[in-house]
């Protein structure tokens, strides 16, 4: 039996799709185009979403997604947090580092969630809200590498966020609408051979869960 589905409400969440892909706005007509419907329905649609600020329209009349989408999109960092801990855990644990899962924020990296391992006691002080360039450090640059079919399967970096500091992350892939990376940050010694893939299987392990 056929799932039944809200025509409307399929339409307004294309609506932020299609709005989220363009970053220099759409008008009306162009809105309609994409959609594929007239512009009297589109209308409509705006109107509801603007009332909800998830659509905005610059000084130039062009629609944007509105700053109501950062709201929703906060109400899903907890869950994130709460997918990815245990995995962190077993990863900081197994290694003897301190693990992160890190989300891409516009040009910048965001440590969603940190987990220090139990049995060591010198701690890289790496911490949750922690922000850095995405061309900076292991866990940007593994989101990075996440953008493009990259043969590599993790990103290794030493001392470019904190001297002496070593790190190794992979991108969590295949997670619709989600950049992010698994990590590991440590100031002691670090065999990239055992613990890179380590590191894959725990971001393989993230986007599994998310799915």
């Amino acid at each position: 039996m056929a799932t039944e589905t809200s025509q409307t409400l399929d339409r307004g969440l294309h609506v932020l799709r299609v709005l989220a892909g363009t970053q220099s706005g759409l008008t009306v007509t162009e809105l309609a185009a994409r959609l594929e419907v007239n512009r009297t329905v589109v209308y409509r649609l705006v109107a509801t979403l603007e009332q909800h600020a998830l659509v905005r329209r610059d000084a130039r009349g062009r629609l944007h997604v509105g700053l109501g989408v950062l709201h929703l999109a906060s109400a899903v960092q907890p869950v994130l947090r709460d997918i990815s801990v245990p995995v962190l855990r077993q990863l900081a644990e197994s290694t003897g580092c301190t693990a992160h899962l890190t989300v891409a924020d516009g040009e910048e990296a965001l440590a969603l969630a940190v987990v220090e391992p139990s049995w060591t006691d010198f701690h890289v002080a790496y911490r949750v809200g922690a922000r850095h360039p995405l061309s900076q450090g292991a866990a940007g640059k593994a989101i990075l590498l996440g953008r493009e079919a990259s043969a590599h399967r993790y990103a290794v970096t030493a001392g470019e966020l904190q001297a002496g500091a070593k790190g190794i992350a992979a991108a969590v892939r295949g997670v619709d609408g989600l950049e992010a990376s698994v990590g590991i940050v440590t100031l002691g010694a670090l065999d990239v051979e055992k613990v890179g893939p380590r590191v894959a299987a725990a971001a393989a392990e993230v986007a599994t869960r998310l799915a």
